[in-house]
């Protein structure tokens, strides 16, 4: 599609775009201008297959990390846009639309605190029982992947069905991820935008998330 500005786009908007399966994206941070993707294959993580590596779950299980939830948003997006890259495709005014949507409490981020200083995180959009998962950043070793694996873990607990990355790559393949046709998504999409889940009808204290991830790890060696 072509370079939408943002003054054209509503946040409303910006959520039905996402149920119709496009999504935004803009060539570089200075770039006012963004526009919307609609890919012949999508890449998504299976829920409760997610594989955790054994080196990942030694790690969780020593809690090196305070997990909470929708407390840092603006500055999830920021570190998820600014750090240790050269470029992103999140500009300023992407970030500011899922701002907005954050207030909406549509887009919600998980964060991963040591020393009471944010050092990884993740966000996205919930859209009845999908997540679309935007981007994430760590500033030291297995911030992002133990901030995914908590929200993963969640998304099972709370009845999410599609857990959406869009593109594929070498670092989301180490999960489980893999990519399906634009045909298919579509399908799971229309079909799982209409459940009634809530990401936030669990609680969202460090102690709920470990009580979340112990669960979710025990359900998935019972299905092995």
């Amino acid at each position: 599609m072509n370079n939408i500005k943002n003054k054209l786009i509503t946040s409303d908007q910006l959520i039905k775009a996402y149920m119709l399966g496009i999504f935004p994206m803009s060539d570089s941070r200075a770039n006012k201008k963004f526009y919307f993707v609609d890919p012949k294959f999508r890449a998504v993580i299976p829920i409760l297959n997610f594989h955790v590596s054994k080196s990942l779950l030694r790690f969780v299980k020593k809690k090196p990390f305070m997990i909470s939830m929708n407390k840092a948003f603006p500055e999830v997006i920021k570190s998820c846009a600014t750090l240790n890259r050269t470029e992103t495709w999140i500009n300023t005014e992407i970030e500011t639309l899922f701002i907005s949507l954050h207030k909406m409490k549509y887009a919600h981020s998980i964060e991963c605190w040591q020393n009471n200083t944010l050092v990884g995180g993740i966000y996205g959009l919930a859209i009845g029982g999908v997540f679309f998962a935007e981007s994430m950043f760590s500033r030291i070793p297995n911030g992002s992947k133990v901030a995914l694996l908590n929200l993963v873990a969640r998304l099972w607990k709370t009845g999410f069905k599609v857990l959406d990355v869009q593109f594929l790559n070498e670092h989301l393949l180490q999960f489980g991820a893999h990519e399906i046709s634009k045909d298919e998504f579509q399908t799971k999409l229309q079909k799982a935008i209409q459940l009634e889940v809530d990401i936030l009808s669990f609680g969202e204290t460090d102690d709920d998330f470990s009580d979340c991830l112990s669960t979710f790890l025990q359900a998935r060696m019972e299905m092995s």
